[in-house]
This record gives structure tokens, sequence and C-alpha cells, in this order.
């Protein structure tokens, strides 16, 4: 066989197992997706505060721009010209907000996590990783060889103690990395447990995930580690626009010191141009405005504590204490079939198969917004 009958071969053996991906032909009108013809509510966005889909917002925002401040790109990285003033003021913001010492922006979460641990890490380093942690967090740890890496189960830690416990006088660093909110099962970790085994050991760091939570939890949005009042015990806090903040990039909370290693050491940070700077102002439009959402916010956990009541009476069993809420099936072919009667009746609704979730957990993975009612909720074909 040559090289596009070996990959094709691979794609039909995936094919086989309902677990081939295509991209869709989407047309976007608000809440509402397009699909062949068909009109769908979406169900599967990550705008969780419904931001991207406020057309006054936008508005609003655009009476702020004129030709001159309208800059579509950047033009380089920020280490040569790319280092608009924007960015200086989101940053500024961030830590500001934050109560934090620094912070500093990347062009999304995938950058982030795949740039920070290669920086930082070293052979002396021992990461020790949630088992369910993000692939970009995955690829990161990758990229630290040779530091070397143990996952811990899911949300156990006992055994996570267990490890540092029997590691700390070995490794000159730990560095314990996790999610707050996890992404395929809507669950969240115990930031408060982490952070009282972080204090027990000088040599341990703690890098946490918030890309599902900043703007979703917290009293003013900042996420769980807000919520948790914990946010000056966390090493890097790490978080994304792209989600509920309805942008692009992303960006960590830290030290003084750890932004200027990452600008000096952070591959993905220094060898790519700059997001554009409208870009960065829109970020910094709607991070201004995070602690008035407290309306969205309650009614977007709202929703999730009613669809999994649903889920639970019709004997479905869901980890989820968040806006995301899996309705877990497990053979990949019976999703599919199961998304398509959802999509059938007008709510757009994907499966998630493996390699994103282990076999046998496939499942619908509903992203709810803020932008739902309690009708439409109740309407979904379960």
């Amino acid at each position: 066989m040559n090289f596009n009958q070996e990959l094709q071969q691979e794609l039909d053996a995936l094919q086989a197992k309902g677990n081939l991906r295509q991209l869709p032909a989407l047309k976007h009108d608000g809440r509402y997706v397009t699909v062949g013809g068909q009109r769908m509510l979406n169900l599967s966005s990550n705008d969780y505060l419904g931001l991207a889909a406020d057309v006054a917002l936008r508005k609003e925002f655009l009476d702020t721009l004129t030709p001159e401040t309208f800059l579509p790109t950047s033009s380089s990285s920020r280490l040569l010209t790319g280092n608009f003033q924007i960015y200086d003021e989101l940053e500024a913001e961030l830590a500001r907000l934050f109560g934090a010492e620094a912070a500093l922006v990347f062009n999304c979460g995938y950058h982030a996590n795949t740039g920070i641990l290669p920086a930082v890490a070293n052979a002396q380093t021992l990461i020790l990783a949630d088992k369910l942690v993000h692939a970009s967090l995955i690829d990161g740890i990758r990229l630290s060889a040779p530091a070397r890496c143990i996952r811990y189960r899911h949300n156990d830690l006992a055994q996570l103690e267990r490890l540092v416990h029997e590691n700390a006088g070995q490794y000159h660093r730990i560095i314990i990395v996790t999610e707050s909110v996890f992404s395929m099962d809507g669950d969240r970790t115990d930031l408060r447990r982490l952070v009282q085994l972080k204090s027990c050991h000088e040599n341990v760091l703690l890098y946490v995930d918030e890309a599902h939570a900043f703007g979703v939890f917290g009293p003013t949005g900042l996420g769980c580690a807000e919520e948790d009042g914990c946010i000056a015990d966390i090493d890097f806090l790490v978080g994304t626009f792209g989600k509920a903040a309805a942008s692009a990039g992303a960006y960590v909370i830290c030290s003084h010191t750890v932004r200027d290693y990452l600008v000096n050491r952070m591959r993905p940070f220094i060898f790519t141009t700059a997001l554009p700077p409208v870009c960065m102002a829109w970020t910094l439009f709607v991070v201004r405005r995070l602690s008035g959402m407290n309306a969205r916010r309650q009614h977007l956990q709202s929703l999730g504590r009613q669809l999994r009541s649903r889920l639970e009476q019709q004997d479905y069993s869901t980890p989820s204490t968040s806006q995301i809420v899996p309705m877990i099936i497990g053979a990949s072919a019976d999703t599919i079939i199961r998304a398509e009667h959802m999509q059938r009746h007008g709510f757009y609704a994907l499966p998630v198969r493996p390699p994103t979730v282990p076999e046998g957990t496939s499942r619908i993975r509903f992203s709810l917004t803020a932008a739902l009612t309690e009708e439409e909720i109740a309407a979904i074909p379960l």
C-alpha cells in the first residue's frame, strides 16, 4: 500500500467503530445553527454566558472603535513589534481583578498548556496530573521530557496525597496539574484540598486550568479559585477567553518572576504572531463587564441543575456539577443514533467518542449557555 492507502485504511477503521470525525457545514444564527437545511437550537457551544450571541453587546463595543483603533493584525510576535498597548492594558486589568502580581496573555489555551509546563520543568521535576486533564495538558506534559509524569486517578486526591508524600524528597520540584471544571465530565476538583496538600511541602507547585470555569463561577466570574478563595495559593492559574468571554486567547495568573521567565523561555509565546489588537480590545471590554453578569451565571447554574435532574429521573448517571452535562450512553454507534434523534427534533447536541473519552463511555455532551431557557431544557428529547 502507498501512503494514502495506509491513511485510508485507518480512516475506514475509525468509521467502522463509529469514531470517524468530519467538519460540519454550519450556518450560525445567534443561539441556533443550521446544518443540512435544518435549523436547530445549539446545545454544543462553549459560549457559556451567551455573550457570543449578544448583538447589543457587540454593537456597544463597535461604537468604541475608529478606523485607527480597529487593528485586525499584530503582524509580529510580541517580542518583536507585536506588543501593542492593549496587551499591557489587558494583562494589568487581569492582575488587578485577580489581586495578583502579574498576568500573561497567550494566543489560545492550547498554547498556554503546551508551553508553560515545558518551560518550567526539567529532569528534576515530577508532574502529577489528573487522569482526565485536557489533551492540551497531556501534550504539554509530553513536551516536558525529561520531566517524569504520573497520572493519578480522576479526582482521587487520596492517591495524589500518597504520591506527593512518597516523592517530595526525591525531586527538586513537584507540579500538581488539574482542571477546576473538567471538560468532558463537567465535574469539579477540590481546590481547597489541593492547596492544603501543596502547603505541606515547599517544593510543590499547583497548576490549575480554569478554561471551563472562567466567567462562570465566582462572585465576579473569575472562576472556581475565586469561589473557593484560593487564587493566591495557585502558582499557575490558567484560563481562556474563547468560551465564556466570547473572544479568543488565554492567560496565566502568576508571579512577576514566572511571567518574566515565560516571556524568555516559553516557545509557543516567543515564536508566534500575537493575536490581533482588536481581539484583545474586545476581550478587555468583556472582562471589565464580567463582575456584573451574576444573573447570567445564576441562570446558567439553574439550567444545569434542571438538566441533571431530568437525566437522573431517566436513570442516567452524570458526574456533572456544572454547565457541562454529559449523558453517558456507552457505545459510539448508539451515541450517534441518539444525537441524530435529538437533531431531528431541533436540538443540536453532538456525540463525544473515543479517543476524546475512554472506550465504552461515548456520550452526548450538553454544553449549556445562559442564552437558553428552562422551557427549552425541558423540551430536549432525552
